[in-house]
């Protein structure tokens, strides 16, 4: 009898959808874009918690100007609690930019996550992306531990689609993401507050 080998899984472009069960309150009641998964681990931005700041008031902070006044009140994101200093601007397409991780699909769709400056400065002058979430922080697992937490029940996974990341609003994001399960959050929250 041979042995069959499981294929590791690949959860860059998917949702994790924080269970109604998940105590840890960085993630609790989340949506989180994996932007890259391996042997070394995983890498999220949570999408679906403003802050209490603007882009304009990170481009005053950021001592950038404005131009493009119509971006001036988006909010900014709790991308995650590692390095909640530091901006990720995840977007749509993935362009060329002085540092990008280049997410996935086609080439002119593809989607990008900028940790460098040169996206906001072009974002000021008006040449910015198309469509874009900039994030305070991210997400990180170390290896193997996104794969623990699966087996724990702690996420459920959907393929990510753009139009939940980039048209709804952040407080639509996490049903509609559910409705790509056929799952609707409220009942599900309700179901697991009663098991």
């Amino acid at each position: 009898m041979s042995s069959i080998s499981v294929p590791s899984i690949n959860l860059a472009n998917h949702f994790l959808i924080a269970m109604p069960n998940m105590a840890d309150p960085y993630f609790a009641r989340t949506l989180t874009y994996v932007c890259e998964h391996n042997e070394r681990g995983a890498l999220g931005i949570v999408v679906n918690r403003p802050i209490d700041m603007t882009l304009q008031a990170l481009f005053e902070r950021l001592s950038l100007s404005m131009r493009d006044r119509a971006l001036a009140d988006a909010p900014i994101y709790f991308g995650g609690p590692v390095q909640t200093d530091r901006g990720f601007v995840l977007h749509l397409p993935a362009g060329e930019w002085q540092a990008t991780l280049k997410v996935a699909g086609p080439r002119e769709a593809m989607i990008g996550l900028t940790t460098s400056k040169d996206i906001l400065e072009a974002v000021g002058r008006g040449e910015g992306p198309a469509k874009m979430l900039v994030s305070l922080g991210y997400a990180g697992w170390s290896a193997g531990q996104i794969e623990h937490e699966l087996s724990q029940n702690a996420w459920l996974t959907v393929e990510a689609k753009d139009a939940i990341l980039f048209d709804l609003p952040a407080d639509e994001r996490l049903p509609a993401a559910m409705e790509l399960l056929g799952l609707d959050y409220a009942r599900l929250a309700d179901q697991a507050g009663h098991a």
